[in-house]
């Protein structure tokens, strides 16, 4: 968390106002959209509506290096998820039931 805004030479506004800020725009966003949908329940055509879209995004959204440092972000990784951990189970339960099979012949 510390490294993380070192590359900017930018001083960042506080967090409670970016958020702020970032729920103003999805409220503006979804009241339009509300508009835009009673127009459309009215009888006017889809193509005639203005589309609301995101007027305002957060500083990292602009920043190209920030975009570059993301894309190299780790791989996913697989043994994190549950089936690989069930498939390995599956895998050793095979292979006590060969090695049972093999006790028995």
């Amino acid at each position: 968390m510390s490294k993380r805004h070192k590359h900017r030479e930018t001083v960042l506004p506080p967090k409670v106002e970016i958020r702020a800020h970032a729920h103003n725009e999805r409220h503006r966003v979804n009241s339009e959209l509300h508009l835009v949908a009673d127009l459309v329940s009215h009888g006017v055509e889809p193509d005639d509506v203005i589309d609301p879209g995101p007027e305002w995004k957060p500083i990292h959204h602009h920043d190209a290096q920030v975009g570059r440092e993301l894309s190299r972000r780790p791989t996913f990784k697989h043994w994190k998820t549950k089936e690989w951990k069930r498939r390995n189970v599956l895998r050793k339960q095979r292979v006590k039931e060969i090695e049972h099979l093999r006790d028995i012949a």
